[in-house]
């Protein structure tokens, strides 16, 4: 059986990737830290995929197994030597940390074997792939590096599926929603694998996912955040001050997609309506607070509110409504988020300007850190 090393066995490993590689025939072989989860999977071999629909469909993901990556390096090693595809769904942080171990199977495996190995990073980041190559390179010495040629390949991809928190402590079942996109950027004829998207060129597919999906994502998330009584994506849908600044946030981002990628308008409003019917699925129950989280992160300048901001201003077009929601990112104040936290007491010792010249590379006198900062004002009233 055609073998498949998935660095990160949480939910979204699970109810994702993994189950993709499962349903097309592969072994999959999660690698994480987490004893419970890689016991049960050891143990149960299985685990259910639950739709969040009327019909709670479920399908059953076989064919697993999981590793420790503090306690079975060795384990590790070999399973990468024997893998067709490596990928991961970890966490973009988390990378520079897996990157050491995945440095020592490629050493040992290109030593063994001309056989090819794709490597994906599936993470909710820009050329994800090209980090996590970047930082396996570092840990190679020139012998090796050499030899990946021809024998390890590394391919940057988009992904897209809502996982919410689940409440499915002790439990390998995930729940997701039904749509899901994984698109694989490379020109070589590569294994198939049911659900993944082939194309020649990556960047409009991630950008638009980027800053439809997750800015789209991240300005309901901040706004519900502030209104008291919205707890989940779906209920702050139900108000229509914040579903009318999300669909002007993402008229916003679509001008800068359009004209930056000769995108069809109308085909782009139907993607943007079908997203924002993705987020008022309530059987996701998808809290404000988890989508929110990591506000540092998301305030970057290479992220879902920043970049499209600043691209928009190169462009000559509007932004003022991705500003308020650089705003309201600012306004997070989540006490079970350490970036939050970390956020607030940046902004209360250095103000807003210089918050966003250290966080998003903004400069303070610049004019989409003046309009932040008078949404700011406004908000926080």
């Amino acid at each position: 059986m055609k073998q498949v090393v998935h660095f990160g066995a949480g939910n979204i490993g699970r109810g994702f990737i993994g189950a993709l590689f499962s349903q097309s025939g592969y072994h999959v072989t999660f690698v994480d830290i987490a004893d419970q989860i890689i016991d049960q999977l050891n143990d149960k071999k299985q685990y259910q995929v639950k739709l969040a629909t009327d019909q709670q469909e479920s399908v059953t993901v076989e064919n697993v197994s999981g590793l420790n990556s503090l306690k079975q390096e060795e384990e590790i090693i070999k399973a990468i030597k024997e893998a067709t595809y490596l990928t991961t769904a970890i966490g973009p942080n988390i990378l520079p940390h897996i990157a050491p171990l995945i440095a020592k199977g490629l050493t040992s495996r290109v030593k063994e074997t001309d056989e090819k190995l794709y490597v994906i990073a599936c993470e909710n980041q820009i050329s994800a792939t090209d980090l996590l190559e970047g930082y396996i390179l570092e840990k190679l010495d020139q012998d090796t590096k050499a030899n990946l040629a021809d024998k390890v390949f590394f391919f940057n991809s988009a992904v897209d599926r809502i996982v919410p928190i689940q409440n499915n402590e002790g439990s390998l079942d995930v729940l997701v929603e039904p749509y899901y996109e994984w698109v694989v950027e490379t020109n070589e004829n590569i294994p198939a694998v049911e659900g993944m998207t082939i194309v020649k060129e990556l960047a409009p597919f991630i950008e638009r996912k980027l800053f439809t999906v997750n800015t789209g994502h991240a300005v309901i998330a901040y706004l519900g955040y502030l209104k008291d009584n919205k707890s989940t994506i779906d209920q702050s849908l139900e108000d229509e001050g914040i579903v009318k600044q999300v669909k002007k946030t993402l008229d916003e981002t679509g001008a800068y997609l359009i004209k930056e990628y000769q995108l069809n308008p109308d085909e782009h409003q139907q993607y943007i309506n079908k997203i924002i019917n993705r987020f008022k699925n309530s059987y996701l129950n998808d809290s404000v607070n988890r989508v929110g989280r990591s506000p540092l992160r998301k305030l970057g300048p290479n992220d879902r509110l920043v970049r499209p901001a600043v691209e928009a201003k190169k462009a000559g077009l509007s932004y003022t409504h991705l500003a308020k929601a650089i705003a309201a990112a600012l306004l997070f104040n989540y006490n079970e988020d350490e970036e939050a936290l970390r956020l607030q007491a940046m902004v209360k010792e250095n103000g807003v300007p210089s918050v966003l010249k250290e966080v998003s590379g903004l400069d303070e006198n610049s004019e989409i850190t003046k309009e932040v900062v008078s949404h700011y004002n406004e908000l926080k009233k």
